[in-house]
């Protein structure tokens, strides 16, 4: 079943100490100040923090779904077409976003549980 943007701001509102700062076209949302995930509401798009690897085998596997967003060091971020995925797939991307982001004692606490 496809996704929407309240399925995306609901998993990220299931992660620990998250912060979301609202601009006039997207929102930015951070773990300890941080960016790890980004919303476009007018093309109903997010962009999520993943491994290089994970970035270059999503977009190669699904570009219709996936687009590369940009890279950073280790990190390449992706955009994820909100009505091409299910929420099950955007609520692994969203957490493994954020777990590349928080703070190691924060992600520990938080263990392998996802949000659903």
């Amino acid at each position: 079943m496809p996704c929407a943007i309240p399925d995306f701001v609901e998993l990220v509102g299931q992660l620990p100490e998250v912060t979301r700062h609202d601009r006039d076209r997207w929102s930015r949302f951070e773990a300890s100040g941080r960016a790890f995930g980004y919303l476009w509401p007018r093309t109903s798009t997010v962009g999520l923090k993943q491994e290089l690897a994970e970035q270059l085998a999503l977009v190669a596997e699904r570009p219709d779904v996936f687009e590369v967003q940009f890279t950073s060091g280790p990190f390449g971020w992706v955009v994820v077409h909100l009505e091409r995925i299910d929420r099950d797939e955007l609520a692994e991307l969203t957490f493994e976003a954020w777990r590349l982001t928080a703070p190691v004692a924060l992600v520990d606490a938080r263990g392998d549980e996802l949000p659903v």
